[in-house]
């Protein structure tokens, strides 16, 4: 009689401890896939960024925009025909 009840009051022991032992595994799966949300949020901001931080350099690089920048800014000019002198490689 007493082997028993040691016996199923281990046994309410050890569901006990199961129980928050999955309780515990539960809330931590609940906190990482919050964290993992946040972060596939803060990756598709990042990605919407990076696309428009390309188009800016887009439009900032083109032969047109270089060539106005030099003139009006830099006060530089295209030399005249005789100056100009094509090398070969």
């Amino acid at each position: 009689m007493r082997l028993t009840r040691a016996i199923l009051a281990l046994l309410i022991a050890a569901v006990l401890l199961s129980a928050l032992g999955v309780i515990d595994a539960r809330h931590e799966n609940r906190m990482l896939f919050a964290q993992l949300q946040q972060l596939r949020q803060q990756r598709d901001q990042l990605n919407v960024e990076w696309g428009q931080l390309l188009l800016e350099q887009s439009t900032w690089s083109t032969h047109a925009r270089v060539e106005q920048m030099a003139t009006q800014e830099l006060g530089m000019q295209l030399p005249a025909h005789p100056r100009i002198v094509v090398v070969n490689p």
